[in-house]
């Protein structure tokens, strides 16, 4: 058999690539071959290798590159110089990035979809996240439901997030957790307000007294309305002429529709319940001290 001679036709493709030069703007994926703390290099098969510079490669300038990528990943950058001055081609990973973040963050406005971050730091008047390497902000009023003062105990925190401004031109983008928090703690109070039974007996904290009644959260994270009405057999001048914020009470559902739990203390109340010599009716169980209605009553006066 007679051996085949090879020729330029065999090597027609590689010698095409040789003499092809990368342009700044072009968009190259290679795969990285080496990392140091400042930068990673590139193979671009077709091209000469590929330098990333540590600046180059994300906004977070705390990003630690040994961290971000392994030997072997495929990155896609963009070229930002065609010859260093040492034959490599300068490359910039975040630009590319950059391109796409944008992208994905206008149609996350558009659509208002949940995006997933961590809060990386801390600066005046809110925190900071990063979405794809680009540095999203977020406002203090958005962290919660209501006004975060204490940001620091923030940092680190994952958080599910909307987009509200994207501003690609400025590179301004921000970001709020408020809605999406408001909406989890709604869902979350439905299944528990749901799983409250009328006629049950609870224990539960006085939060807040209005004219018409208090709002006492149960010990099963419900909040419901205690009526002026309902807290005893006689007719009060007001809840606060019986009922502290803060104190402990104990009450029972009476009714649970559309979204409200009602309580009442008087449907409680045994008006034949003996006092023992010595005692006002204060009740204790396990350390946790509970004030009996007739010892509530008992000085206050009437109308």
């Amino acid at each position: 058999m007679e051996e085949r001679v090879e020729t330029m036709d065999d090597y027609k493709q590689e010698l095409e690539a040789s003499f092809k030069k990368a342009e700044e703007g072009d968009v190259l994926t290679g795969t990285v071959i080496g990392i140091d703390d400042d930068q990673i290099t590139v193979d671009l098969q077709s091209y000469a290798e590929g330098i990333i510079k540590k600046e180059h490669f994300s906004n977070n300038p705390d990003c630690v590159l040994k961290d971000e990528v392994q030997k072997g990943d495929e990155v896609t950058a963009t070229v930002i110089k065609a010859d260093d001055g040492r034959g490599h081609v300068l490359l910039s990973k975040k630009e590319a990035n950059d391109m796409a973040a944008w992208e994905r963050m206008e149609k996350c406005l558009e659509d208002k979809s949940a995006i997933e971050v961590k809060v990386d730091g801390v600066v005046k008047g809110g925190v900071v996240a990063y979405v794809d390497g680009i540095r999203g902000f977020i406002p203090a009023s958005k962290l919660d439901v209501s006004y975060v003062e204490h940001l620091e105990d923030w940092l680190g925190k994952e958080l599910s997030v909307q987009a509200v401004t994207v501003d690609r031109e400025a590179k301004k983008l921000v970001l709020s957790a408020r809605d999406l928090a408001f909406a989890r703690r709604q869902e979350e109070r439905k299944k528990k307000i749901a799983a409250c039974e009328v006629g049950a007996v609870l224990e539960g904290v006085v939060e807040t007294i209005q004219n018409y009644g208090a709002f006492v959260k149960l010990d099963n994270g419900v909040t419901g309305l205690l009526h002026v009405s309902q807290i005893s057999d006689k007719r009060i001048k007001s809840p606060a002429a019986v009922l502290s914020e803060g104190q402990k009470v104990t009450v029972k559902i009476t009714a649970v529709k559309d979204g409200r739990v009602s309580l009442s203390m008087k449907a409680l109340l045994d008006v034949s319940e003996p006092e023992e010599a010595g005692s006002h009716g204060d009740y204790v169980e396990e350390g946790r001290a509970f004030t009996s209605l007739g010892s509530l009553l008992k000085g206050i006066k009437l109308d």
